[in-house]
């Protein structure tokens, strides 16, 4: 019974520190355990890594998952090492393990750049590299400096694994390629070896997502970029490589004026959204600025690694 003059809480609206709906929940403590879960459960099941998104939308039940599986004491999947051409990143990895990791600094400067600005302390100790680019939002500031260094990612189930371009991974808002029955468990992406990597993004306040983010890899000869690599967020409902404005942009001399008029393609490779953060038109101006900034940023990276003549 409701008291007089005090209107009922309504759970569904705000987020009350609880879950106000029945889960059954389990820890799996091996991959092949958890991957049988998700096969039996399938889109019944939550996975549980860092809990940073998944649980504030169980609060206010944007999701109401019957199962939760909580991922994180599995061992194996922590991990960041360099294989080659590549680095290979665990799922589980948190967020300040890649902002204090010298590979992920060295080799790829534009994850440094993001993971250092995402949320707070509290948060990156907490929230998973495989958490952010499964949650798949079009604002996910790990996913284009990813992008940019050709990252894919690898999909397990109890079937096999697959490995999936990250290109290819993002489908739509909150969307992507995976099975009911998959797990995300390890991202491979190319080392900045000849070039380097920047990332740049605008938000309201520090810890907001971002309004519009950008990060671009060059590889400049002569102050000439051979090759460059763009991908924005938070300007199409999901994050995207600009291919076009890429091949626009090379053979184009760094600080150029040829390069700042070769970036207004970005205008039509967007499609931003007007919302509560900003709006649309701002967006297809600031991601201009952004990229501009980001090929600067990527560009003093390789002259300050260039040898001395």
């Amino acid at each position: 019974m409701v008291e007089q003059g005090i209107p009922p809480v309504n759970v569904t609206a705000r987020n009350t520190r609880i879950i106000p709906f029945d889960f059954d929940y389990y820890e799996p403590k091996t991959l092949r355990e958890a991957l049988e879960l998700l096969d039996k459960y399938g889109e019944s099941a939550k996975i549980l890594a860092g809990g940073t998104d998944l649980l504030v939308k169980m609060k206010v039940r944007l999701v109401e998952p019957r199962v939760v599986i909580n991922v994180k004491k599995i061992p194996g999947l922590r991990y960041v090492v360099e294989d080659g051409d590549y680095v290979r990143i665990g799922a589980l990895t948190t967020l300040r393990d890649l902002e204090k990791s010298d590979l992920v600094k060295e080799r790829l400067p534009a994850l440094y750049d993001a993971v250092k600005v995402m949320g707070s302390v509290q948060i990156r100790n907490m929230a998973t590299i495989g958490g952010n680019l499964c949650n798949a939002s079009p604002a996910a500031d790990t996913a284009p400096p990813l992008l940019v260094h050709n990252a894919r990612v690898v999909l397990a189930s109890i079937y096999g694994e697959r490995v999936v371009p990250l290109e290819e991974f993002f489908v739509g808002p909150g969307r992507t390629v995976m099975k009911p029955n998959e797990m995300l468990v390890e991202i491979l992406a190319e080392k900045a070896s000849r070039g380097s990597s920047s990332f740049k993004k605008v938000s309201r306040v520090a810890l907001d997502l971002a309004i519009a983010s950008a990060a671009a890899y060059v590889e400049v000869e002569g102050g000439i970029i051979r090759e460059a690599r763009i991908a924005l967020g938070s300007v199409a409902p999901k994050p995207i490589r600009a291919r076009k404005t890429e091949e626009l942009v090379k053979g184009l001399p760094v600080g150029s004026e040829e390069l700042r008029k070769a970036l207004y393609a970005l205008e039509e490779e967007v499609s931003p959204i007007t919302d509560v953060r900003s709006t649309a038109e701002y967006r297809r101006y600031i991601v201009k600025v952004l990229a501009w900034g980001a090929i600067e940023s990527a560009y003093e990276r390789v002259a300050k690694r260039a040898p001395a003549s």
